[in-house]
């Protein structure tokens, strides 16, 4: 399979679907490349929402205290989910991933289970962690001050298992924050309809998990990562310490470096620039 007809599959990160990829994918078709968006496990048309959000009336501490219906969600499910869309687009040959912010986390693991289907690794504004880090780890870090989105997380994680939004709230300032988080340099109409979009609960497993990285696993998968300029929910500083980390770790194989001056949102606010890079790799 040539280059340029090898498909490519987008996936999204944590609290969107497949449907945040629409506008890129319009860019992708006159380059004739069978190109797919997925949902996450736990997310999009694969989430659950937590009963609270549909009792009246509305009890703010069972928002911060429901357990999540998606926390048994773990990176193990989520990668195997991964494998299954990626061998059903390719037919059993490589397919280009582009993984947003938490779903790089699961490009990671499936890029060292089975490397000879994923023919590049697109990190876009994604968590890309070092070899047995959890996801986790790196939202906490110097790199990651400022970052809005830990903030924003309503209820305690460890009692809830997810990484709760309260996206019914009818607090400007919130919403603001959330706009803020995602969608700072997107119009503000498409920003809220994408808010109305987005699923409350990201689960919390998937972020503990771990993946042993080798040399003829992820570390020889040819890699990309667009550094998004204006985030505010994965600092650029961060997303450059997962480049440094895994040129560190894989020297022979560096990671190439494509830098957006957008937010946390590209595919939104430059989806054609996403999809001239994207395009542009086999």
């Amino acid at each position: 399979m040539s280059p340029s007809s090898t498909p490519i599959l987008l996936l999204p990160g944590s609290w969107h679907g497949a449907w945040c990829w629409n506008e890129v994918i319009a860019h992708l078709v006159p380059s004739g490349r069978p190109t797919l968006a997925v949902d996450m496990a736990g997310h999009g048309l694969r989430a659950r929402r937590p009963e609270c959000l549909t009792i009246r009336p509305f009890d703010p501490e069972e928002l911060a205290t429901e357990v999540s219906p998606v926390a048994d969600v773990d990176l193990d499910q989520a990668a195997d989910l991964l494998v299954s869309q990626i061998e059903r687009l390719g037919r059993g040959g490589p397919v280009t991933v582009v993984a947003h912010s938490m779903g790089g986390t699961v490009l990671t693991r499936v890029a060292q289970q089975v490397p000879e289907l994923v023919a590049h690794a697109v990190y876009l504004a994604a968590v890309m962690p070092a070899s047995g880090s959890t996801a986790g780890r790196y939202f906490v870090l110097p790199e990651n001050a400022g970052a809005l989105v830990l903030p924003a997380l309503r209820g305690d994680p460890d009692v809830t298992g997810a990484l709760r939004l309260d996206l019914a709230s009818n607090d400007p300032a919130y919403r603001r924050q959330l706009r803020d988080a995602f969608y700072g340099d997107v119009d503000p109409v498409v920003a809220d309809a994408a808010l109305g979009l987005l699923t409350p609960d990201a689960p919390v497993s998937m972020m503990l998990g771990t993946t042993r990285l080798t040399r003829d696993g992820w570390g020889s998968v040819p890699r990309t990562y667009v550094v998004c300029a204006r985030d505010m929910a994965i600092r650029p500083a961060l997303q450059r310490l997962f480049v440094a980390e895994a040129d560190a770790a894989f020297p022979e194989n560096p990671t190439a470096v494509v830098t957006l001056d957008s937010s946390h949102a590209p595919f939104l606010s430059v989806p054609g620039e996403v999809a001239r890079i994207v395009g542009e790799l086999g």
